[in-house]
């Protein structure tokens, strides 16, 4: 069975801390970017999960990351939790990146 909790690394550096996943499959923790366009300094952000607890151990997942202490932008995440030949388990994600419009004309630039 995947677990999710615990700290997890990317290729580019960022890190994810679940504190725990309960029996329902809820998750809270925190992430540190290593990549930001913003000129504040990064700081780790609060993130909330959830996660399906599949008997197969490869459970798809979700969390929301709000970068309030930083940005003025929120990234949501999914995924899918692997195990690969050697028996670690590896996170595949995707994400989606809402930064703040000034206006309503502007919305069309502010998702990545």
């Amino acid at each position: 069975q995947c677990n999710l909790t615990g700290l997890w690394e990317n290729d580019l550096g960022s890190k994810m801390h679940v504190f725990e996943v309960d029996s329902e499959g809820n998750f809270s923790g925190e992430y540190h970017t290593s990549v930001s366009s913003t000129a504040k300094p990064i700081q780790p952000s609060p993130l909330v999960g959830s996660q399906h607890l599949d008997k197969d151990g490869q459970c798809t997942f979700g969390f929301t990351v709000n970068w309030k202490k930083f940005s003025d932008s929120t990234a949501v995440f999914v995924g899918q939790c692997f195990t690969d030949d050697k028996g670690d388990e590896v996170l595949k994600t995707s994400w989606l990146l809402r930064e703040k419009a000034d206006a309503l004309p502007n919305d069309w630039k502010a998702t990545r």
